[in-house]
């Protein structure tokens, strides 16, 4: 189906006409390059068993090159006004849903539809179905929905979301770097991540003041099964980065609190190889994996 360009004029006018305008709470910013909506939409790989959300609907831009592509497409927007003018753009996409509301029911989960409506359309698709993120991320909302989306069941067999640079560059961060910290190794000890491109503000309308990042990342089911207690393993990470210029010890004996006494904390230290002077953001994803399993493990035996 043939969309309207949407260009900055083309939105512009579009907007004016409903008495609409972008609004900065939201993290409205339109990407207007219609080259990089559809490298967005192509670097999905997207099949027509495949069922995407998107959150973010804006105008409808990415939303009908991944109907054009996919099995189902699961759209949520905040902004009531942009829903109406979208559900106006994407009228007649029988495998688009569009849902108004915020997709997130506060920081640390989800609405609480989200899930159930993704499994009912992997069901309708049958046992080939995949489930991906692809999305023009508001920058507001970025970090709880690509970690919120991890802990889900299912969580996605892909995302692929246009982020902020800064924050493209801690998902992708290696030990011993300023980014490498707590979201580094959430994310990459489940999935594959790749930076696609980074995309100045001028390709988007209105511009923001930094730039951007199109980041893939593929989950890697056997490392994610791997992790034996998912929220344990979060709130650990977590707690080992919440100061990060403290030796390693002493993030652990706080992050263990009420839990392992300081020799317990040692004992588990030494039996992996770690020094006094050790600290968090040296420790690959790896060890830090088996860092955390050892302290559940240890607690566990302390009860």
């Amino acid at each position: 189906m043939n969309q309207p360009r949407q260009t900055a004029s083309y939105l512009s006018k579009r907007l004016a006409e409903a008495g609409l305008r972008p609004v900065s709470k939201y993290g409205q910013n339109f990407l207007i390059d219609l080259n990089l909506v559809d490298l967005i939409a192509n670097s999905a790989e997207l099949r027509k068993t495949d069922v995407v959300l998107e959150v973010g609907t804006g105008v409808g831009s990415l939303t009908s090159r991944l109907s054009d592509a996919a099995g189902a497409v699961l759209s949520i927007e905040i902004d009531m006004n942009l829903h109406q003018l979208a559900s106006e753009e994407l009228a007649g996409r029988p495998n688009v849903k569009l849902l108004q509301g915020d997709a997130l029911r506060n920081k640390n989960s989800l609405r609480d539809d989200l899930k159930g409506l993704v499994v009912d359309a992997m069901q309708r698709i049958g046992q080939d179905a995949r489930f991906l993120l692809v999305a023009n991320l508001p920058y507001n909302v970025a970090t709880p929905i690509i970690s919120n989306l991890l802990h889900q069941t299912p969580p996605p067999d892909a995302m692929v979301v246009t982020i902020q640079k800064e924050l493209a560059e801690r998902i992708v961060a290696t030990p011993g770097t300023k980014d490498y910290g707590a979201l580094s190794i959430w994310i990459q000890s489940m999935c594959h991540a790749e930076i696609v491109r980074i995309l100045g503000p001028k390709v988007f309308w209105p511009r923001p003041k930094v730039d951007s990042a199109v980041i893939r990342l593929d989950l890697d089911r056997q490392k994610r099964d791997a992790i034996a207690d998912l929220d344990y393993f979060h709130q650990t990470v977590r707690a080992l980065f919440f100061h990060r210029r403290k030796f390693l010890r002493s993030n652990v004996i706080s992050a263990m609190k009420n839990r392992l006494d300081k020799s317990q904390v040692d004992e588990v230290l030494q039996s992996l190889g770690h020094g006094e002077t050790a600290r968090a953001e040296e420790l690959s994803v790896e060890q830090i994996q088996q860092l955390v399993e050892a302290l559940r493990i240890a607690e566990g035996k302390a009860e």
